[in-house]
């Protein structure tokens, strides 16, 4: 008979090596590089001359080497930055968000808690003649700028000038943009100038450095930082922007707000802690900060970022297999596969002990032959047994026809539960066994009671 091309040892030989080439191919253009390809997310963060837009810019940066994409998305600050993520809740075209800790946060939707930043920003005064700035009295009647309406310096300066305690001094507070109100306070239009900042932001050293305006500080600060939780004390040391000319000239106590990172939840797991590792990239000290400073904003943490500052960093399916947790997180495929074990644990149980019981039965069925047939008659002899008299009566008869039954009715069950999905895969084979013997007795007996009848 003529072979088929496909059973020719030429094919199978050409097979075996197709297959060998693909399996090549497929490691050789196999990535096992960790990069951030498949982070695409939004990030609020605020004007374009302010720190957070610096730092945000520089998150996407690093993002983009590693094959990423991080928007950085301009905005007037952290007021406008909660209501744009809030109201992105539906839409989910912007995921993050940078804001100041102590901000209102919406009730509806709930936003959660990414992790704050290391660094603390400063509230500064800065003023043409700020260096005689030592105390609050002197800023009764002053003409201090405090931002744009939606910007976090905002929200602060009116929870700080707006309070009883300052109330008296009789302050005149007026909004404008970041550039314009450290020009309006180069011309001395301004008395003061009010910004939540970096310290080293270009914005704030250029105007000490280039623009001539100095930085009001207060000894007693921490007074008025006792007045609220998320407002720390710090010390703006002499020289810190210029050490040849000392400005300032003398240390300065300031007041510090910390920049939070929160999310409406709209991102992923593995979207998450591609940002997570973004910022601690940015911010080395991200993680060790996170992990010993308690949560005080009022908000939530978000889950993936607990797990992230648990594990002290991205855990190996975040890595190589992001697409993998966004399904479950890795803690939860622990319990599945642990649940899966102890499944066919119990299947296999269960099925050892469902054959355990039909052989049982089986070998009682097969003890009553002995009953009809006599000691130590097996089946060839019951298949070569001429009936005799006492064999022939009716009520002898009946008895083997009811053993017959019976021993259809265990057959019966024998293929029912080898064909039950419960029986792990190999394993019907133990049923066909007790089938086999089962079959083999039926026919010795329905041989028998054949030549009975005739």
């Amino acid at each position: 008979m003529r072979r088929s091309f496909r059973e020719t040892f030429a094919f199978k030989v050409g097979a075996s090596l197709a297959i060998v080439a693909a399996v090549v191919a497929l490691l050789a253009n196999l990535d096992l590089q960790r990069d951030l390809s498949h982070l695409r997310v939004s990030l609020l963060s605020g004007s374009p001359e302010g720190h957070y837009h610096l730092v945000a810019q520089q998150m996407s940066d690093y993002v983009a080497r590693q094959r990423g994409r991080l928007e950085n998305v301009s905005s007037d600050g952290t007021v406008d930055n909660l209501q744009r993520l809030a109201a992105a809740r539906s839409s989910c075209d912007v995921q993050f968000a940078l804001a100041q800790d102590g901000a209102d946060w919406p009730e509806k939707p709930e936003l959660q808690l990414i992790g704050a930043l290391p660094h603390a920003e400063t509230v500064f005064l800065l003023g043409k003649a700020a260096d005689g700035i030592n105390s609050y009295a002197q800023l009764a009647h002053l003409n201090v700028g405090i931002g744009p309406p939606a910007s976090g310096t905002a929200k602060v300066a009116r929870q700080i000038f707006e309070s009883p305690d300052f109330q008296s001094l009789g302050m005149m507070l007026s909004h404008h943009p970041l550039q314009e109100q450290i020009d309006l306070a180069a011309q001395g239009r301004l008395d003061l100038a009010m910004f939540v900042m970096d310290e080293d932001a270009p914005l704030i050293r250029k105007a000490v450095r280039e623009q001539g305006l100095q930085v009001a500080g207060f000894p007693a600060a921490q007074v008025m930082a006792r007045q609220s939780a998320h407002v720390k004390t710090g010390t703006l040391v002499a020289g810190e922007f210029d050490p040849i000319r000392m400005l300032p000239p003398t240390d300065k106590g300031v007041l510090q707000i910390e920049t939070l990172v929160v999310t409406n939840g709209c991102a992923s797991r593995s979207q998450t802690i591609g940002l997570m590792s973004a910022i601690s990239q940015v911010y080395p000290d991200f993680i060790r900060h996170n992990r010993e400073a308690a949560n005080t904003t009022g908000l939530r943490t978000n889950a993936a970022a607990k797990s992230y500052f648990e594990h002290e960093g991205p855990e190996i399916f975040d890595e190589y297999a992001p697409w993998l947790v966004d399904i479950m997180p890795p803690g939860n495929w622990v319990y599945i596969v642990t649940a899966i074990s102890v499944l066919f644990n119990v299947m296999g149980f269960g099925n050892r002990y469902r054959l355990w019981q039909i052989d049982a039965r089986r070998v009682k069925l097969e003890a009553e032959l002995s009953r009809y047939f006599g000691e130590g008659a097996t089946l060839p002899d019951i298949q070569r047994l001429e009936p005799t008299p006492e064999l022939r009566k009716p009520e002898r008869v009946a008895e083997v026809r009811d053993l017959v039954s019976r021993l259809e009715k265990l057959a019966a069950r024998s293929r029912r539960d080898s064909l039950s999905v419960l029986v792990p895969m190999g394993q019907e084979m133990g049923y066909r066994y007790q089938e086999s013997l089962i079959h083999q007795t039926l026919g010795a007996l329905r041989g028998f009671l054949a030549r009975v009848q005739g």
